[in-house]
């Protein structure tokens, strides 16, 4: 597939919430030159399954003059409606309220590479930094509670050896009773699952590169439902599913890359599929009975469809890492 290296005028135009009409007055950000992106559909990577039912529409953000977002890498909303997006810019963490006006950024200096993105009961934000090799729990109002790993240092978590260290942190997710689940490996390190007491206490890991039973392939996103572990172990085109103390159960298999995982406020279960643009709704079966969406560049497309969420008002939000926007889609 021919890639593309710029996006549409009018993606940056809806991405920054100005009118589809409105000429921006600088060039469009490049897009990102990430091996498997794609200029349009490819079936033989996409699923088949009935119309989600949205359409795209503006994000309607409202952001302070000469304020601009990275490329977004997550996005959340809290039990008071408000968005956070994780973002590649110098704010990398901003926050909007049920309105799209501006509330603050913070997190300035504090991340190399955000990617994953999850707020807990409580409402504190833990977020995981793929290239600072972190994951960090903050409180509501932006303050540091915890930090899992070291700044700028790669390497195993050993409690024996007195090494606790990660390497690309990706996801995490949250057991009923608090423990803290985190995936790593995101191309240079090796695939697995650790698992922590909700203290940040070490409790076990599992896993190893590779691709039979609970071996991964740069493992992206997880989930708790139901009392199991589901993870998207992306290369591998897959989600595996565990127990909670990393006793494999079963898995399924898709023809995109798994890339994030969510359990959605309508107790759906829904997986977006990175490069093949598609957001699905999965049956208790691991099969699509809905989706939306295709690559490419334009308004409506993704780049990669990385990680959603969920508006109280149902509308979806998708955080597209190579087309550099955070997408909207309405209920039709």
């Amino acid at each position: 597939m021919k890639l593309l290296s710029m996006v549409t005028i009018a993606v940056l135009c809806l991405a920054f919430g100005q009118a589809a009409a409105a000429q921006p007055a600088e060039p469009a950000p490049p897009r990102l030159r990430a091996a498997g992106v794609l200029d349009g559909p490819d079936p033989a990577q996409m699923e088949t399954a009935p119309a989600l039912g949205f359409g795209a529409v503006n994000p309607g953000l409202n952001l302070p003059a000469d304020f601009k977002l990275g490329a977004p890498s997550s996005v959340a909303f809290d039990k008071g409606g408000h968005l956070f997006v994780f973002n590649r810019g110098q704010h990398p963490l901003v926050e909007f309220d049920a309105h799209g006006a501006f509330v603050r950024s913070f997190g300035e200096g504090q991340f190399v590479r955000p990617h994953g993105m999850r707020i807990d009961p409580n409402g504190n934000i833990w977020l995981t930094d793929v290239g600072g090799h972190t994951v960090t729990k903050m409180s509501p109002s932006g303050e540091v509670l915890l930090t899992l790993g070291t700044k700028g240092q790669s390497g195993n978590w050993d409690e024996s050896a007195g090494t606790r260290l990660l390497f690309e942190p990706c996801d995490l997710a949250f057991a009923p009773n608090g423990d803290v689940f985190v995936v790593e490996g995101h191309g240079r390190g090796e695939g697995r699952v650790l698992k922590f007491d909700k203290s940040g206490k070490f409790l076990k890991s599992w896993g190893s590169n590779g691709k039979g039973e609970g071996q991964f392939d740069q493992p992206h996103s997880l989930i708790v439902r139901d009392g199991l572990l589901y993870v998207a172990d992306r290369e591998n085109r897959r989600v595996q599913i565990f127990d909670l103390d990393g006793k494999f159960v079963r898995m399924w298999k898709f023809a995109g890359l798994p890339c994030g995982l969510l359990n959605g406020p309508d107790g759906q279960l829904y997986l977006t599929s990175g490069f093949s643009g598609q957001i699905l709704r999965l049956d208790a079966n691991g099969k699509p009975v809905a989706a939306m969406g295709q690559p490419g560049p334009g308004f409506a497309d993704f780049g990669e469809a990385h990680y959603m969420a969920i508006a109280p008002s149902g509308d979806i939000y998708v955080a597209d890492t190579i087309n550099q926007v955070l997408h909207r889609y309405a209920k039709r």
